[in-house]
């Protein structure tokens, strides 16, 4: 007879849980809680426990601009279908008028064009990044406030019963589908709550706040905001279809220096990908990093400011070296930085590197 009165442990995830977050928590930055809820219902999804007849999980992703929202969606699937751009996005911006629903479900027999619209929410569209191991889809409804209401009421049937109708009264099943939704609702409020105030201690505010500690307290209060925004804007009935709503923080220097380093493997990986035979290594120096971090930090854009200063900085003035044959295949090159001038130098530092050992093969694709 086996030993019982054993204490369990509910807090343990499964091995291919635990594989999705690490893997998630190597491409996204600051975003704890949204990685937690990913990876709950991914978990609950292998156990076969998930509710009969709804999507495997419906997510609402709240924050400011360049908070990782989007990116969150994109590093799920790259780490489950190896893919980033496996995800089907509606930019709800494009339907905000009833008659352009058609986009989605497709018209209806003996509408003028009926055979010309293809529905974008097909079952084909949902199932063509499936393989025999993972047959899990993604959509993302990005910048859902903005939706006319003809897609709301097809969106709370979704949520709701896993089920669309198509024009042509075809049946589309969101069973296996992690059904994503992004909104800027509540940024403004959040902004407030992060910006330091005017006056006596404001500098030391400030500090504290891109350092992480500010008061322990400052979490709760942005997602309280968030929720708040989300709560006036969206309905009961579609409040109720969530399965949970992530309010994403706004991004500290420190956070932001790790998604530096993320870019710049990126960047590197690039180069690897865009020819064999012209591969070539670079490496960034402390300095010439500090100088990307100021030119890429401000608080309004989050980190797509960053993104941006990478490509004006770096990726632009590598190319120029490449294109006038400065920087060949096996190269080795140092970026660093200028003290009088604050711009960034390129140094050859070696040349004739094989190019095969230059080559760093991905272990998945690059992010788009």
């Amino acid at each position: 007879m086996q030993q019982m009165g054993v204490i369990l442990d509910p807090m343990r995830t499964g091995s291919e849980a635990k594989s999705l977050e690490a893997e998630l928590r190597a491409l996204v930055v600051g975003q704890d809680e949204a990685i937690e809820q990913i990876v709950n219902v991914y978990q609950t999804y292998l156990t076969g426990l998930i509710s009969p007849g709804r999507p495997i999980g419906n997510f609402l992703f709240l924050g400011p601009t360049g908070s990782g929202k989007t990116r969150t969606v994109e590093a799920t699937a790259e780490s489950l279908a190896r893919n980033p751009r496996a995800v089907i996005k509606i930019d709800c911006a494009e339907f905000q008028h009833s008659h352009e629903i058609a986009k989605l479900i497709g018209s209806p027999p003996g509408y003028l064009g009926h055979r010309e619209t293809h529905a974008l929410l097909s079952q084909e569209a949902l199932n063509q990044h499936h393989t025999d191991t993972m047959k899990i889809s993604f959509v993302l409804f990005d910048e859902i406030e903005k939706a006319s209401d003809s897609l709301w009421n097809l969106l709370l049937g979704i949520l709701d019963k896993a089920t669309l109708t198509l024009g042509d009264n075809r049946k589309v099943d969101f069973s296996r589908t992690i059904i994503f939704m992004t909104s800027n609702l509540g940024a403004a409020e959040m902004s407030t709550l992060v910006s330091p105030k005017f006056g006596l201690g404001a500098s030391e505010q400030a500090e504290q706040i891109q350092s992480g500690a500010a008061n322990t307290d400052l979490d709760d209060r942005i997602a309280l905001a968030g929720l708040a925004a989300a709560r006036r804007r969206f309905t009961p009935e579609f409040i109720n279809r969530l399965d949970k709503i992530v309010t994403f923080k706004p991004l500290r220097s420190d956070q932001l220096s790790q998604i530096l380093d993320i870019e710049l493997k990126t960047v590197q990986q690039r180069i690897f990908n865009a020819s064999p035979q012209r591969s070539f290594l670079f490496e960034v120096t402390t300095s010439a990093k500090a100088l990307l971090l100021s030119e890429g930090t401000d608080a309004r854009y989050g980190a797509r400011h960053l993104k941006r200063a990478i490509e004006r900085l770096l990726v632009q003035p590598i190319c120029n070296l490449i294109a006038t044959s400065q920087v060949v295949g096996g190269d080795c090159i140092r970026v660093d930085r200028e003290r009088m001038l604050d711009h960034l130098t390129f140094i050859k530092q070696a040349s004739g590197i094989p190019c095969a050992a230059t080559i760093k093969p991905a272990s998945r694709p690059a992010a788009a």
